[in-house]
């Protein structure tokens, strides 16, 4: 979004328009409300910034829930953006730490700023980009303990601050970042403040080990199986003894595993009566040793993250599959496993063998009425094709 874009939208007319109108449903309906509000006199930038609102709007709801009714967005601040869900999870952090306030060095369209004024915390919200610092002053207008500045984070007077929270930007241009200058802040400015001050660092779960600073917590959040974002937590934010840390939401529940540093994997053994396939989470911190003697399991395979158990588990952490069937991996005994089973809805899943899942269910004989689970992977390095069944 552009200055002329923000400047459509922040009018009387585009923010009643808003309020009035209802979300249209189909590109047919699109349309129809464009010529419609053309023919009342709208000018065609007032049109434009209220349909692409609408548009954002359905979208944000996935992320921001019915607060998304009330809140403006650009598309690549949305991308960005946390979701509540989880925010309110760091939100609740600070104040276990028994902080009071936060700066937001870096708050965007203020999706975590809300989440933390949502909490009672007091927030300093701070954005470098112009447009979207007014956009997240928008959003965080109804709440009284929070201010928006547009600056950056490292030319602001952090002296009072009580406790930080980044999100720092990767900077235009960098696709892979193995160079703490690649982000804006730097990495190295951000570390920094991160040992003077409490303070929380949001980074991509996909960020190379090797950059995170010796001693800070690494927390994985990984919300309905995707895997979302890495956080580190120093100071009065860090817990005792604990580095690395994998937390799993769902909608209706949360379960973490925690640990002082990566566990040693469990051994592997032969495939037993349940395979355990761990949440990306808990791979990503490398805790899944430590999960798997939870649950008295073992790996199927020194180089594979999936686990095997004589009973089944039920957690958060890990989704359990019932082995219904195990043959020597090839096309032709997969053929045959699957035409035997009289499955007609498959789902397909793989690890440690290079085979494309879709060209495979193409080859297969789906036709019966039953479902099942495919596994192809490795068992004590035997490549190993399993039917199971998805636990719930």
């Amino acid at each position: 979004m552009d200055r002329s874009e923000l400047d459509a939208l922040l009018t009387s007319e585009a923010l009643t328009l808003l309020r009035s109108i209802d979300e249209p449903h189909s590109q047919d309906d699109v349309l129809s409300r464009v010529s419609a509000l053309r023919k009342e006199g709208h000018s065609l930038a007032t049109v434009s910034a209220v349909m692409g609102q609408l548009a954002l709007r359905a979208k944000a709801r996935d992320k921001f829930g019915e607060f998304a009714e009330h809140m403006l967005f650009s598309k690549e601040g949305l991308e960005v953006a946390s979701r509540l869900a989880v925010s309110s999870h760091h939100a609740g952090r600070f104040l276990q730490a028994g902080l009071t306030s936060v700066v937001d060095a870096g708050c965007g369209i203020g999706g975590d700023s809300l989440a933390f004024a949502g909490a009672g915390l007091h927030v300093r919200a701070l954005e470098a980009q112009e447009v979207t610092a007014a956009l997240a002053a928008f959003n965080l207008k109804p709440f009284d303990t929070v201010s928006v500045e547009h600056a950056r984070a490292e030319e602001a007077d952090l002296t009072n601050a009580q406790a930080l929270w980044f999100d720092p930007a990767r900077r235009e241009g960098t696709t892979r970042l193995e160079n703490p200058e690649d982000w804006s802040p730097s990495l190295e400015w951000v570390f920094q403040r991160a040992r003077e001050l409490p303070t929380g660092i949001k980074l991509a779960p996909g960020m190379e080990r090797d950059l995170i600073p010796e001693g800070m917590e690494a927390q994985w959040v990984s919300y309905k199986g995707s895997v979302l974002e890495m956080v580190l937590w120093s100071g009065g934010l860090q817990r005792e003894g604990i580095t690395r840390s994998a937390l799993v939401l769902t909608d209706t529940a949360g379960a973490e595993i925690t640990g002082p540093a990566d566990s040693a994997d469990e051994p592997a053994g032969e495939l037993q009566d349940y395979v355990l396939e761990p949440d990306g989470a808990v791979i990503r911190a490398r805790l899944i040793g430590d999960l798997a003697r939870q649950h008295g399991a073992r790996m199927v395979d020194s180089t594979i993250a999936y686990m095997t158990a004589p009973a089944p588990v039920d957690s958060p952490l890990l989704q359990c599959f019932q082995v219904l069937e195990q043959v020597p991996y090839s096309l032709k005994n997969v053929t045959a496993l699957i035409g035997a089973a009289q499955v007609g809805t498959l789902e397909i899943k793989k690890r440690g063998i290079d085979i494309d899942p879709a060209q495979l269910r193409g080859t297969l004989p789906l036709k019966g009425s039953g479902s099942a689970t495919l596994i192809l992977t490795r068992v004590q390095g035997k490549k190993t094709a399993i039917l199971a069944q998805r636990l719930p």
